[in-house]
């Protein structure tokens, strides 16, 4: 899939896939290690059922230089796959352990 733009604010991006159509995606998160550079993705909606519905899943690509451009791919490795699974929950744990610290102590 290839980004189309970066917003500001929101961190928002779309993708659009091999079929020319554009998907939203909030960035969770972006891990860059010695695997390579990978974006946790959340999938924006129009709909608050399709939000609700689709609660907890979120997508990981892989950041890839293709023809000079940056691309994002899906990750095929199913071991790489769980690993960085375990990576970003682990950090969405702490990532929002410390919001609720924060906001209990206010």
């Amino acid at each position: 899939m290839t980004p189309v733009n970066d917003e500001y604010g929101a961190d928002l991006i779309t993708l659009i896939d091999d079929d020319g159509e554009e998907h939203e995606f909030e960035v969770l998160d972006v891990i860059d290690n010695d695997d390579g550079c990978f974006y946790a993705l959340l999938p924006t909606f129009e709909e608050p059922q399709d939000k609700v519905d689709a609660e907890g899943t979120y997508y990981i690509f892989e950041a890839i230089e293709e023809n000079g451009e940056q691309q994002l791919a899906e990750v095929e490795d199913e071991e790489l796959l769980d690993k960085l699974a375990e990576l970003f929950e682990s950090r969405f744990e702490e990532l929002y352990d410390s919001e609720e610290d924060t906001e209990n102590d206010e």
